[in-house]
């Protein structure tokens, strides 16, 4: 009788759930197939992680379904009832509204001023993406639009030209430089105190650069590819958060699948496959053509495996001597691998102390903690507050997770969130505490919109104190080495392409013999259009289930 086909998938997350799922779910016998799910880890769910902090429901990793129009994630959680929860969760009223804006000293900047920088800094993204045309563009938008090409075509001429050499981060300062010389001898210098009309500009388009890097998990923007922006996709619609969490989809996915299906625990070390026709593996069972080595030292034959780990971890094993692979990777993958970027991410979450200040007779309670927005002073400055720790001066926000929260929420993104998982928890709730106390401690003035003045006192005045943290991690944790991955300058949408070929690479089969789609790939770096995303993954699932699905069967969906 002959052997059913064995496929191993090795991940447990967004893309190798789907996968399984897939493969059981679209057989019209649920045993076409030999199927396992093998996951290094303790838990299912990969950089979805739902937890909770303060009472909470709250995302580790994954958190937004990032436009609701035609997202699969999105239907999932409309059928299985996850979008309503009694409990409250983060951003559960979506992102939150009217952010007060503030200048290093306890300065809040002029809602005019921050409202023409954070227009400029929309509209050059939109370019960048391909969203903001000549022919399209409203009335007040076209000199944005000029601003963005005169940008670019500046950029172009300084040597920036090529496909996949430009970045994001020069053209967004290009494009700041030409809409300040539009603006050249308006008030630049009209300020308040220490502060600038052209110190705040800067600050505050700095404030998105940090935000858009945390959107990327690019470090630094002059790494992100400018080429490759206008190829990403995103779905219409808003942007929600899962009331009964992430992991109600992950839990979904893995429902339908037999127990003992899933192992946990199990790192597979190596994989050695066949890339030539000729050679055969040495064992009792030489009609698979994988051998799967796991760390506890036991093997498996298997005619396919489902690779779903991230970049990051690829990005370490093509560095080492003796990698997962054996033999390595062929060359057109291990350069994909080394050019695409993959990025950290790391979200901190804070508790607010009951009643963490007082002052006379009134006492200030964590419930009116505003939408922070921090504009620090420029890196060479002298007028830095000297206790603010550095790890700080790129986090763009510190908000409450919904209205009236009293947990707080911080972005880090590139070495600064690297640099948090090293710190210890009273480290960061000092650090964090000094930093928003200094945005939150000055006198407040009424000033118009419309105001010359540029900046004026806040109305906090308090000191802000936090009794508990918690963060993220996923720089060192040896199952991800990072967060997602970006385009980076040097590399294409191609590279996401090749990410996601199979091997031995189809087409380049010289005998019939040879075992196809020994090692196939899965996961949100090799998707073209939806990487960094948890539907890319998703796509990725599918895509990797249906490929041998067809090869089968002829079927897939």
């Amino acid at each position: 009788m002959a052997k059913k086909p064995r496929i191993v998938i090795i991940g447990a997350g967004m893309a190798g759930l789907t996968a399984a799922n897939q493969l059981y779910t679209c057989t019209s016998s649920k045993d076409l197939f030999e199927l396992c799910v093998v996951e290094g880890g303790s838990r299912i769910g990969g950089r979805i992680n739902t937890s909770e902090f303060g009472g909470d429901r709250i995302e580790m990793g994954a958190t937004w379904i990032h436009g609701i129009g035609g997202s699969p994630i999105h239907k999932i959680a409309q059928e299985i009832q996850a979008l309503d929860s009694d409990q409250p969760w983060e951003c559960m009223d979506g992102f939150l509204d009217e952010p007060k804006t503030i200048a290093e000293g306890g300065f809040e900047i002029n809602p005019s001023i921050v409202e023409s920088v954070s227009t400029l800094f929309k509209n050059l993204m939109d370019f960048a993406q391909g969203k903001l045309h000549e022919d399209s563009a409203s009335s007040e938008d076209v000199d944005f639009y000029k601003i963005a090409i005169r940008a670019s075509k500046i950029c172009t001429s300084n040597g920036g030209g090529g496909y996949g050499k430009l970045s994001i981060g020069s053209f967004l300062r290009q494009g700041l430089d030409a809409y300040r010389d539009s603006l050249r001898g308006q008030e630049e210098h009209q300020g308040y105190g220490i502060w600038t009309r052209k110190l705040l500009e800067e600050a505050i388009f700095e404030m998105h650069e940090n935000t858009q890097r945390t959107y990327t998990s690019a470090g630094d923007l002059s790494n992100l590819d400018f080429a490759a922006e206008s190829e990403y996709r995103m779905f219409p619609g808003e942007e929600i958060t899962i009331a009964r969490g992430y992991l109600s989809i992950i839990e979904y996915l893995a429902s339908v699948l037999p127990p003992g299906l899933i192992q946990l625990g199990r790192k597979v070390a190596q994989i050695e496959w066949q890339p030539e026709a000729h050679k055969s593996l040495e064992n009792g069972d030489a009609t698979r053509p994988v051998k799967l080595h796991f760390c506890d030292g036991s093997i498996m034959y298997v005619d396919h495996v489902i690779v779903t780990v991230s970049l990051g971890v690829l990005k370490a094993e093509i560095g080492q001597d003796s990698g997962m692979f054996n033999p390595p990777l062929p060359s057109f993958k291990t350069e994909a691998i080394s050019r695409l970027g993959f990025g950290v991410v790391n979200k901190l979450f804070l508790q607010l102390s009951p009643n963490h200040v007082e002052k006379g007779d009134n006492t200030t309670t964590n419930n009116n903690f505003p939408f922070l927005q921090m504009a620090f002073h420029p890196q060479d400055s002298e007028l830095r507050h000297k206790k603010i720790p550095w790890w700080m001066r790129r986090a763009a926000s510190l908000s409450p997770i919904y209205s009236n929260s009293s947990v707080l929420l911080c972005w880090f993104a590139g070495k600064e969130a690297v640099a948090l998982e090293s710190l210890t928890d009273e480290e960061i709730m000092n650090g964090t505490a000094t930093t928003s106390s200094s945005f939150l401690k000055q006198p407040h003035k009424v000033i118009k919109s419309n105001s010359h003045e540029v900046c004026n006192g806040n109305s906090w005045g308090s000191e802000v104190k936090f009794t508990k943290v918690l963060k993220s991690k996923w720089a060192s944790d040896p199952l991800f080495l990072g967060s997602y991955s970006y385009v980076a300058v040097g590399s294409s949408g191609d590279d996401l392409d090749t990410m996601a070929e199979p091997l031995p690479k189809i087409g380049n089969c010289e005998s019939s013999s040879l075992h196809p789609l020994q090692i196939l790939f899965a996961g949100e770096a090799t998707h073209r259009t939806h990487y960094s995303t948890t539907h890319g993954a998703y796509f990725s699932g599918i895509r990797e289930a249906n490929r041998l699905l067809q090869h089968y069967h002829g079927v897939g969906v």
